[in-house]
């Protein structure tokens, strides 16, 4: 059976097992290794259940990951591709 622990980026049970089984025993390591929290929802969903899966394996869960905003702040009609110039 199929256990996601991240469903934004299709992370599996099994998958995050064999990379804590390749040697990635601390958070960040791990989410590089698997890419679970770089989805949409960046963790808010799948962090908590990664760590206590590290944990449990004798891994090392921290404090968390690092945050990266983004280098420059987007506006949101810029995100939606409108036009600055149109009148709506």
């Amino acid at each position: 059976m199929k256990v996601l622990v991240c469903r934004c980026e299709d992370v599996t049970l099994h998958e995050l097992q064999h990379a804590i089984d390749l040697g990635h025993r601390d958070i960040e390591s791990l989410k590089r290794y698997t890419g679970f929290a770089t989805g949409v929802c960046q963790g808010k969903s799948c962090l908590v259940a990664c760590a206590r899966v590290l944990h449990a394996r004798a891994g090392d869960p921290g404090s968390g990951i690092t945050a990266r905003p983004p280098y420059h702040p987007a506006t949101l009609a810029k995100l939606a591709g409108l036009d600055p110039d149109s009148e709506l």
